[in-house]
């Protein structure tokens, strides 16, 4: 430990040592002759060490310098300060540089404070190329980088690092419909990806991306952002850091964004890659007004916006299922994002994509885990007078304690035609009634409270879907209630509901008051960059994102 402490500078000098060995002597103690047995030891293993096509390391009468091999090893004439080093800069430059290469990128700037050998240290490109492939993934990219005459060091110090704080997951602060955003080092780019849910009713496709900006240094020796959005290729774009976990973007070029064709080309071809078909199409009137009122709302914007750092939810040990992000059915809405989430007893389930009716950020499902539902055997399955009955004798339950612990007037409700969640909107443009049983489905007992076995599951006659095809059996379900709402949410109001859990990536929700079924989908992306560093501050993220759009 004493030649630890001397090699890294720190603690008592050698002369301090020896006094306090003399001190030691003088009442008797033995101490300063295991230090000096242990100094010993070091120095004849550093003498005696050989590496493979090397040999032992030997002095000479002028006291010659060693040096590092590329083993670690040291050879060569011996050197007092290699066999004695006392501080940090006594090591050799080989060994300098393995030592830093292992610090993290961001306090190797202070590293080059210290001395003007450390300085010129840092200049070694294996060093940042090291700091490249292990806090960005980058590796094969580097060599492309280096052939076009980019260093290593640039590209970590003028672009990797400066842009590192926008790395991660942001939700764009677009009204109502907020969205995804994902920005990631991607090859020799960081790319901001937008991530749009599969074509309506699709929930189970993969994601969709869309690339709004980019960073990179391919032309010049200096980092260059990029706009994206549009049809006419990159153009000049900016980014800005308004505080922390917040950054907008600007495009200086938003020409590039319109076509040929004025506002009616410019909405068939959103059209087309938005909801994959043609206006004419979408038979349903309201859905018409819903996907129009988007278009001219989401398209003002030209690219310049306000992005709000969010979080994927921690796993919890006792958790339902695994949180994560899902999309999910809301009839003439169309197909949006939440993200899943565990607190304690209860599931929730909160936008990240929204609507003029339930806006992106709001908790659109509550779960309560302590109120188990049992489901009947297929045959009563069907009849949604059997389920209302019990999902709401558990709401009533539910009311009656929460009024006793916390009596409160009762809220004034909107009238139901003009409510909306979700998925009642649009109904009819999906067909009338979807609850059929496949064949094979086999009525029989379940237990909630016991081990995740399957049970046969089927809606309710009445009940509409915008998914034919749903799971028909599940695992467990729960008393739960969804957030429904009027246009420009209005008289927002929590209606009962049944969630389903059916495997470990699907659940859906069936909505009482609007007899309407929600299906979500795991989203399988992997994203770097967005974890919570812990549960307060995941939870502290939640509240902020409902003040953003209340």
């Amino acid at each position: 430990m004493a030649v630890c402490a001397r090699l890294c500078g720190v603690g008592q000098s050698r002369r301090c040592r020896r006094g306090q060995r003399q001190n030691q002597q003088d009442q008797g103690s033995d101490s300063d002759m295991d230090e000096e047995e242990e100094e010993r030891i070091v120095g004849r293993r550093l003498g005696d060490a050989s590496c493979e096509g090397g040999g032992p390391m030997s002095g000479g009468p002028n006291g010659g310098g060693g040096h590092v091999n590329r083993d670690g090893c040291l050879s060569g004439p011996g050197n007092p300060a290699l066999l004695h080093p006392q501080s940090l800069s006594d090591l050799p430059p080989e060994l300098l540089v393995e030592v830093f290469s292992l610090l993290p990128g961001t306090v190797l700037p202070n590293v080059a404070l210290v001395c003007k050998k450390f300085r010129q240290i840092l200049n070694t490109e294996t060093i940042w190329r090291r700091r490249c492939v292990k806090e960005f993934g980058m590796e094969e990219d580097l060599r492309r980088m280096e052939v076009g005459g980019v260093s290593s060091r640039d590209l970590y110090v003028k672009l990797l690092h400066p842009y590192r704080h926008i790395l991660g997951l942001w939700q764009p602060d677009i009204g109502p419909y907020g969205g995804l955003l994902n920005v990631v080092v991607d090859g020799l780019f960081i790319i901001g990806w937008m991530y749009l849910p599969p074509h309506d009713p699709r929930v189970e496709d993969p994601m969709r991306r869309r690339p709004l900006f980019r960073i990179h240094m391919l032309e010049s020796n200096k980092a260059i952002v990029e706009c994206m959005y549009g049809h006419k290729g990159p153009h000049k774009g900016d980014i800005q850091t308004v505080k922390l976990d917040e950054f907008s973007t600007k495009c200086n070029q938003t020409d590039y964004h319109r076509m040929p064709g004025g506002r009616q080309e410019e909405f068939r071809t959103w059209l087309e890659e938005e909801w994959g078909r043609t206006l004419e199409e979408i038979f349903h009137e309201h859905m018409q007004e819903l996907i129009l009122m988007k278009f001219i709302y989401t398209s003002q914007y030209d690219n310049c916006l306000t992005y709000r750092r969010i979080y994927l939810p921690p796993e919890m040990p006792s958790a339902l299922m695994q949180p994560g992000l899902f999309k999910g059915t809301y009839g003439s809405h169309g197909l949006e994002i939440v993200m899943l989430s565990f607190h304690g007893s209860f599931a929730r389930a909160t936008k990240l994509t929204g609507d003029p009716n339930v806006p992106a950020g709001q908790l659109t499902l509550d779960v309560d885990l302590n109120q188990p539902v049992t489901l009947p055997d297929l045959e009563r399955q069907r009849n949604i007078e059997e389920l209302s009955r019990l999902v709401l004798g558990i709401h009533e339950q539910v009311q009656r304690e929460a009024e006793q612990q916390n009596p409160s007037p009762p809220a004034t409700e909107a009238p139901a035609e003009e409510r909306d969640c979700d998925d009642a909107s649009g109904a009819e443009e999906m067909g009338a009634e979807r609850g059929v049983c496949l064949d094979d489905c086999q009525p029989g007992p379940s237990t909630s409270s016991g081990p995740p076995e399957t049970q046969p599951f089927i809606l309710p006659l009445g009940v509409m879907a915008r998914n034919e095809v749903y799971p028909r059996t599940c695992r467990k379900c729960f008393y739960g209630t969804g957030l429904i709402a009027g246009h420009g949410f209005t008289s927002p109001e929590r209606t009962p509901g049944l969630f389903v859990m059916f495997d470990d990536d699907r659940f859906g929700f069936i909505w009482l008051e609007l007899k309407s079924f929600s299906l979500y989908s795991r989203l399988t992306d992997q994203l770097a960059h967005a974890h919570a560093p812990n549960m307060e501050r995941f939870e502290a993220m939640l509240r902020n994102m409902q003040s953003w759009t209340s």
